[in-house]
């Protein structure tokens, strides 16, 4: 297995941060806008080992670990998403990186959104790639159970993750459904990523209670920053009629991409970071 740990391109940092040690990730050109990727559920920042390096050729990226996900330390208790959301804020006030805007991939869309919502002076733009936020909280057990559900498999597979990346069986049985629309255009290296966030994750029991608690929705109309939503159009786990609510009360635009489902930071980082870069100016 490659060392999905790496961004290519990304210097690898620790630091402590309101009682939680978080690994973090920066590349970029130090004079750039600063931007910040939020991963998901499970996951880490390897999830964007295909997108970050795009978006890092003209800007300072800055691409945390949640507690208790990749090499971050997990936290006590999870009472609610502003506790990770502060975290985050305090590794991007480290590097200088505030105010910035924010991209966060499912859990980490919805930790950007909170974050926007509680500190809104440290938040430039926000883009919500198939964000958590909203059927999240609506069918709450169901989602927990089945999010929790699709990172056990993944973690049994995690330290195999060469052979799921030779497999087109493999793939499917691991990325497929719930993941990728189609499993074989992710690259190896996100295969790795993926996989390596499930294999490091040391708590995402709480990360699932906090996100089907955390009702954001009557807050939304609060947001005081320019919002993009992205979204794959084969989205089986979070459906694109999320996307469509998350546009409607931003009053946001909605853009959506063919033939990709939730894991679309990795099934077309080329696309993702174009319509992220066509945002931002």
């Amino acid at each position: 297995m490659t060392d999905a740990t790496a961004i290519p391109g990304f210097e690898e940092h620790f630091a402590e941060a309101k009682g939680c040690r978080l690994r973090y990730f920066v590349g970029g050109p130090p004079s750039g806008a600063p931007l910040v990727l939020v991963h998901g559920l499970g996951g880490c920042a390897a999830n964007w080992v295909d997108t970050a390096p795009l978006l890092a050729a003209r800007r300072r990226v800055l691409v945390p670990e949640l507690p208790g996900h990749g090499g971050s330390t997990p936290l006590p208790a999870v009472p609610n998403l502003a506790v990770f959301a502060d975290r985050v804020a305090a590794v991007a006030e480290r590097e200088g990186m505030l105010p910035a805007a924010f991209v966060g991939h499912s859990l980490g869309g919805v930790v950007a959104l909170r974050l926007a919502l509680r500190r809104r002076n440290d938040v430039s733009a926000l883009v919500l790639a198939a964000g958590a936020g909203i059927s999240s909280t609506t069918r709450r057990a169901k989602y927990g159970l089945r999010i929790l559900g699709i990172i056990g498999p993944r973690r049994l597979v995690a330290p195999w993750a060469d052979s799921v990346a030779d497999s087109p069986l493999l793939r499917y049985a691991v990325f497929g459904r719930w993941g990728a629309a189609d499993p074989l255009i992710l690259s190896r290296r996100a295969v790795d990523g993926f996989l390596e966030g499930t294999r490091l994750t040391s708590d995402s029991v709480s990360a699932a209670r906090a996100v089907v608690s955390d009702d954001v929705r009557q807050e939304l109309g609060e947001l005081a920053c320019p919002a993009l939503v992205l979204w794959g159009a084969r989205d089986n786990q979070l459906r694109l009629a999320d996307g469509f609510e998350f546009a409607r009360r931003l009053g946001a635009p909605l853009r959506v991409i063919a033939d990709c489902g939730h894991l679309l930071i990795g099934e077309r980082p080329d696309l993702c970071a174009e319509a992220i870069e066509n945002f931002l100016g």
